[in-house]
C-alpha cells in the first residue's frame, strides 16, 4: 500500500479531493453502491492514467483508493457470480458464460448458467440484515422463474438477462437472441420507447431509492451497467469531444495509456511492456476509410465510458441532495478486460446487421441505429501496460480497476496488494458489520478492510494460492508468482510461469528457469480444479467458434418449422420439375 508517490500524481490527487471533500466515519451501517462498469480495461478509468473524462471515478478515487492489483475472471458472467456470492465461479455454478459452453459441459455442476442451490448472494444476506436491495442493469444470471435478481435478495430490480443489450432500443445485438428481454421485480417489461441505457439505469435507481428514503434503513445499490460492452453507442455531444484523439492508431495508443498510468504513480516507470500479440493489424498499413472507422469507433467507446461516468455522477449528486452521501461505501470495478471481440468482421454478422437495420455509417457511429466494437487491437491499447484482453488469463484479460471510497477509509491511496473479485462481497459484509449466515457454500474471499482501514500490507500471504479458471483460460497467483494457460488464437495452450512484481506485463517466461517453483503451482492449481470441479474444455475448443455454433443451433430450432416446411417445399418442387423434364423427355424420344 502507498500513497501516490509521483508529483504528477500529487497535483491530480489535490484537483480531486477538492471536488469531493473528505467523509466522516458514521456510526449507523453505511449504504453500499455497488457499480460494475462492462468490459473496461485496466487504464480506461482516468485515475488510472487514461485520456477518458471520468472526473466523478476519479473524484472517488481521490477520496479513497484505487487498487493497482485487483483481478476478476476474464468472461463476465463467471465474474459477476463470484462478485455477488465471495466464492468460485464453478462453486456458484457459473463457470462460462452460458452462450459459449460447449455441449460436453451443459448442464454439468459449475456449469448452470445460473446460480447454484447452495450459494446465497450478498444482497439477500444484507436484507435479511435490513438492508433495503436494489438493482438496475445486466444480470446475466439466468432468465428462468427462481434465477432472476428477485429471486436472489434484490427487492427491486430492473434487470437485462443476457450478454448485452443496444443501448437505444430494446432489441437483439446478436442473431443468438430472438429480442432483448428485461425484467422488473421478476416480471418481462417493455422498456421506454426512448431512453439511453446509462442514464435509464441512474433514473430507476433513483427511483428505487427514493421509495423508502427517509425510514432509517440503509440501501444497496447495484448497478451493473451496459457501458462499454458491444455494441459501443453514446449520445453524439460525448462522442464528439474524441473525434480525432485516436486518429494515430493502436500502438500510439497504448504507448500514452503506459504514460499515463506511470505519470499518476500507477506503475513503475521501468516496468517492461509486452509487444502487441502476432496477426493483429498494423495500422500504418490500413487503408485511410478503415482507419477512419477505427479511430470514430475508439472515439464511440470513449465517449460511452464519459456518459457512463456524467450518469453515476447524476446518482452520486442525488445521495448528497438526500443526504445519503456521506455515509455511502462505493466500489468501483471492471467485469473483466477490455472487449477484443468485433463480430463486425465476420461477413454472415454483416449481413445480419444489414437484414436487421443496423449501420455502420462512420458519421453517425454511436447514435441509435448502429452497431460498432474497438476490436483487440484497441483493446491491447486499452488494458496497457499489461498483455491481451477479454477472454484470456493474462492480466490484460483479468487485471481490472477497482476504486473504493466512504466512511473511513483514508483519502488518495493506492493499494498494491494482489486481491480478487471474490474478495468484495467479505468486504462489504465487514463495512456492514454483518456476518454471513451458517450453512450455504462459505465465502472462501478475504476482505479488504485491513488493507484499506488497518495498513495491512497484504491479503493473501506468499504461500496462499489463489485459481481462477474460465472456458479453459486458467490461472494461478501465488505470492508474486503467477502460473497462466491461454487458448489460441492469442495464446499456445500451455502452462507459462512469471514474476508479476517485477514482470506485470508477463514478458519473461520463468518455466525453464524456476522449474521447482512452476511445478509446485502447477499441483496448486490442480488442487484447486479439484476442488472446484473444473471441467477441462474439448480439444479444439474456442470460445468465438463456439459461440458460433450455439448461435447456430438456437436459429435452427428457432426457424425449424420454417426450414422444415421451405425443404417440404423444395422437395415438392423438385419432384414437379422431375416429372415435367421426364414427360418432355418421353415426348421427345416416343411421340
Amino acid at each position: 500500500m502507498s500513497r501516490f508517490p509521483t508529483r504528477s500524481a500529487a497535483v491530480w490527487a489535490a484537483l480531486l479531493l477538492a471536488a469531493a471533500p473528505a467523509r466522516a466515519a458514521d456510526a449507523s451501517p453505511p449504504n453500499v453502491v455497488l457499480v460494475l462498469v462492462d468490459d473496461a480495461g485496466y487504464t480506461d478509468f482516468g485515475a488510472y492514467g487514461s485520456e477518458i473524462a471520468t472526473p466523478n471515478i476519479d473524484a472517488l478515487a481521490a477520496s479513497g483508493a484505487r487498487f493497482s492489483n485487483f483481478h476478476v475472471s476474464p468472461m463476465c458472467a463467471p465474474s459477476r457470480a463470484m462478485l455477488l456470492t465471495g466464492v468460485d465461479s464453478h462453486t456458484a455454478g457459473v463457470a462460462n458464460l452460458p452462450e459459449t459452453v460447449p455441449p460436453e459441459h451443459a448442464g454439468r455442476p459449475g456449469y448452470l448458467g445460473h446460480f447454484a442451490e447452495n450459494v446465497v448472494t450478498i444482497a439477500t444476506i444484507l436484507r435479511g440484515a435490513g438492508y433495503h436491495t436494489y438493482m438496475t442493469g445486466k444480470w446475466h444470471l439466468g432468465h428462468t422463474p427462481g434465477a432472476l435478481p428477485d429471486s436472489h435478495g434484490f427487492e427491486r430490480s430492473l434487470a437485462l438477462d443476457a450478454t448485452g443489450g443496444d443501448n437505444w432500443e430494446q432489441r437483439a445485438y446478436l442473431p443468438i437472441y430472438e429480442g432483448a428481454d428485461w425484467f422488473e421485480d421478476g416480471a418481462p417489461v417493455r422498456l421506454p420507447e426512448t431512453f439511453y441505457s446509462s442514464e435509464l439505469l441512474v433514473d430507476r435507481m433513483i427511483e428505487y431509492i427514493d421509495g423508502a428514503n427517509g425510514d432509517g434503513r440503509p440501501f444497496f445499490a447495484y448497478l451493473p451497467f451496459l457501458a462499454i460492452h458491444i455494441p459501443i453507442q453514446a449520445p453524439r455531444e460525448f462522442v464528439a469531444r474524441y473525434e480525432g484523439v485516436y486518429d494515430a492508431g493502436w500502438a500510439a495508443q497504448r504507448q500514452r495509456r503506459h504514460r499515463g498510468a506511470i505519470a499518476s504513480g500507477l506503475i513503475a516507470a521501468d516496468l517492461p511492456i509486452r509487444p502487441l500479440p502476432a496477426g493483429l493489424r498494423d495500422w500504418d498499413a490500413l487503408p485511410p476509410d478503415e482507419q477512419r472507422l477505427a479511430a470514430k469507433s475508439m472515439a464511440v467507446n470513449a465517449g460511452m465510458l464519459e456518459a457512463m461516468d456524467h450518469h453515476l455522477g447524476r446518482l452520486i449528486a442525488h445521495l448528497r441532495e438526500i443526504g445519503a452521501y456521506e455515509n455511502t461505501l462505493f466500489l468501483v470495478l471492471s467485469d473483466n478486460g477490455a472487449e477484443s471481440g468485433d463480430p463486425t468482421t465476420s461477413a454472415p454478422f454483416r449481413r445480419w446487421l444489414d437484414s436487421v437495420g443496423y449501420s455502420r455509417d462512420v458519421e453517425r457511429l454511436g447514435e441509435k441505429g448502429t452497431f460498432a466494437a474497438i476490436g483487440p487491437e484497441a483493446a491491447n491499447a486499452n488494458s496497457s501496460p499489461h498483455a491481451l484482453f477479454k477472454f484470456h488469463a493474462a492480466e490484460g484479460g483479468v487485471r481490472v480497476p477497482l476504486v473504493m471510497s466512504g466512511p473511513g477509509i483514508p483519502a488518495a491511496q493506492t493499494e498494491r496488494a494482489f486481491s480478487y473479485v471474490t474478495d468484495i462481497a467479505p468486504t462489504i459484509l465487514e463495512f456492514a458489520s454483518v456476518t454471513p449466515p451458517a450453512g450455504p457454500a462459505p465465502i472462501t474471499g478475504r476482505s479488504l478492510r485491513p488493507v484499506l482501514l488497518d495498513r495491512a500490507e497484504r491479503v493473501y500471504g506468499d504461500a496462499d494460492p489463489v485459481g481462477m479458471e474460465a472456458a479453459g483460460s486458467a490461472a494461478l497467483w501465488k505470492g508474486a508468482y503467477k502460473l497462466v494457460r491461454d487458448l489460441p488464437p492469442h495464446g499456445d495452450g500451455l502452462w507459462h510461469l512469471y514474476d508479476l512484481a517485477s514482470d506485470p506485463g508477463e514478458t519473461r517466461v520463468l518455466d525453464d528457469d524456476e522449474p521447482e517453483r512452476f511445478a509446485e503451482l502447477l499441483d496448486d492449481y490442480r488442487v484447486f480444479a479439484a476442488s472446484v470441479g473444473v471441467l477441462e474444455v474439448p480439444a479444439g475448443y474456442n470460445t468465438f467458434e463456439q459461440l458460433a455454433t450455439n448461435t447456430a443451433s438456437v436459429l435452427l430450432r428457432r426457424y425449424s418449422t420454417v426450414i422444415a416446411a421451405v425443404a417440404v417445399a423444395l422437395l415438392l418442387a423438385l419432384g414437379w420439375l422431375s416429372r415435367a423434364l421426364y414427360r418432355r423427355f418421353t415426348r421427345k424420344r416416343f411421340p
